[in-house]
């Protein structure tokens, strides 16, 4: 009977780092990388053998710079790799010689346990086991266990057992359940804090079932069990449905098949961008994942600067850059397709507006619909001033190249750095732009080049012409548009930024 773990999904906040602990550290296989089935717009990452084989899978859901989780009770809390017992030693070294801290080697279950952690925190323990020694260095073999915190330890394992588990023991608080090749511990966590989503977090394992038959069988069971919507989900690469055990923590029931080859050759899994047969692919969804490069290729290092970034590197760079501004409530990537598509050869560098209302991101605070508040206003400018010098010189931007790009909030936030700090910006194209300083400077705007767009529906249309009069009043050089449009971004804005940008570059 097939039993055991399928894969254990994780949450992780930096792609970069995630591939070069999984893949450089460990040295897993990626075996496919997709966009994500609930939500196209995140990456998520499988880790495994080369084979992509059930029972060795770990993958990552990427929230690029998202808000990290909080383990608690009602989740996974560690993941448990087998290497061989006698390799142990080895990788403490290659631990050590990594300048990764490392806990052990001690003894649970009568096994040597290394413990320590991803980039992420999230605990990774290497268990010396009875696994096939291939020779040195050599990657996890498989999945050894996973540790679940449980505010009700009893219910969680009489959940888990019909899946093909049996008690194995207890040891330190822990009740063990073992299968024909894994283990799942259950932890008393009873009267600890619940478990919160979020980077750093596990968000579920999933357990191996055989076939699409044996998983209908346990559909059938579970709603007989009142275990709540269950639902089947075809995942291409398995069928599967989730379920919440008593103790809140989410379990997968995963098939074996069809497998990570059946859209990849398979001595070539992962080396392409997969996009689940639900979601269309205009080309512009790799625009909004983040980038990564597997150990050893070249990359570009992400510099620790005043506002979270992404940058991302076009096949054929022409030395242009796009710096992107979003609206209230974007993200770094919102505008990356629209700029894509206005200077196809750029590099684009998408940045985060570090205020937040209601939750949702800014570039400043405002007081009501239409006023502002003036010290944040300047305090970000000056935050803004010091990312650009710093980027400029990490990344090896030419200022006279970058074309600052900014929509409604990040339109009306570039607008503001021009006249708090002239001569930084010298190209711009701004989006339902208004001027948002009470006090509008008069600096000499010589040599900058601006392209507004005003939306001939837009409710905050009747304010752009405050800012497009300063502009022209203080020297810059204004291309002042209106396009029949709202508040949102039409073709129209497209054909005209298109326009002024082969203006602008090839002039």
């Amino acid at each position: 009977m097939t039993s055991g773990i399928h894969h254990v999904t994780a949450i992780t906040r930096d792609v970069q780092a995630n591939v070069d602990f999984w893949m450089g550290f460990l040295g897993l296989s990626l075996v496919k990388q997709t966009a994500g089935f609930e939500d196209a717009e995140q990456l998520h990452l499988f880790y495994g053998d080369p084979q992509g084989s059930p029972g060795s899978l770990v993958s990552f859901l990427v929230w690029q710079d998202g808000a990290p989780g909080r383990v608690g009770h009602g989740r996974v809390a560690e993941i448990a790799l087998a290497v061989p017992r006698a390799r142990i030693g080895d990788w403490l070294t290659r631990a050590m010689q990594r300048g990764l801290r490392v806990e052990g080697p001690v003894r649970e279950w009568a096994e040597p346990v290394l413990r320590l952690k991803d980039p992420d925190g999230i605990i990774v323990k290497l268990v010396g086991a009875d696994a096939p020694d291939t020779g040195w260095p050599a990657a996890p073999a498989r999945l050894r266990a996973v540790t679940i915190w449980s505010a009700v330890p009893e219910q969680t394992a009489a959940f888990l057992i019909p899946f093909g588990y049996r008690h194995g023991g207890t040891e330190g608080g822990l009740t063990r359940l073992v299968s024909d090749t894994d283990a799942v511990d259950i932890r008393d966590a009873s009267g600890f804090v619940p478990g919160i989503s979020g980077t750093g977090v596990i968000d579920h394992v999933a357990l191996r079932l055989p076939d699409l038959a044996a998983l209908q069988d346990h559909h059938q069971s579970l709603a007989r069990r009142n275990a709540g919507d269950v639902t089947v989900h075809d995942r291409t690469y398995f069928a599967s449905l989730y379920v919440r055990e008593p103790g809140d923590t989410l379990i997968e029931l995963a098939t074996d098949g069809p497998g990570m080859a059946i859209d990849e050759p398979a001595d070539a899994l992962g080396r392409v961008l997969m996009f689940p047969p639900h979601v269309a692919e205009t080309g512009d969804l790799p625009l909004l994942l983040p980038q990564f490069a597997r150990p050893g290729e070249e990359r570009t290092v992400m510099r620790d600067l005043p506002f979270v970034h992404r940058l991302r590197q076009p096949d054929e760079p022409d030395g242009q850059t796009m710096l992107l501004l979003h609206g209230t409530g974007g993200n770094e990537a919102d505008l990356m397709p629209l700029a894509h598509r206005i200077a196809p050869h750029a590099t684009l560098l998408g940045l985060r507006g570090r205020s937040t209302e209601e939750g949702v991101a800014r570039f400043f605070r405002r007081t009501s619909m239409t006023s502002f508040d003036q010290d944040d206003i300047r305090a970000e400018a000056g935050a803004f001033a010091a990312f650009w010098q710093g980027a400029v010189a990490a990344y090896g931007l030419d200022p006279a190249r970058i074309t600052v790009m900014g929509y409604s909030n990040g339109a009306n936030f570039a607008a503001a750095v021009m006249g708090l700090h002239p001569g930084l910006i010298r190209r711009a194209i701004l989006m339902r732009p208004m001027a948002v300083l009470e006090d509008l400077p008069a600096p000499d705007m010589t040599g900058l080049s601006v392209l507004t767009l005003t939306g001939a529906r837009d409710p905050y249309g009747p304010h752009a012409p405050r800012l497009n009069d300063w502009l022209a009043r203080q020297g810059a050089d204004l291309d002042a548009r209106v396009v029949q449009a709202g508040h949102d971004l039409t073709a129209d804005d497209l054909a005209a930024a298109i326009d002024w940008m082969k203006e602008k570059t090839n002039g």
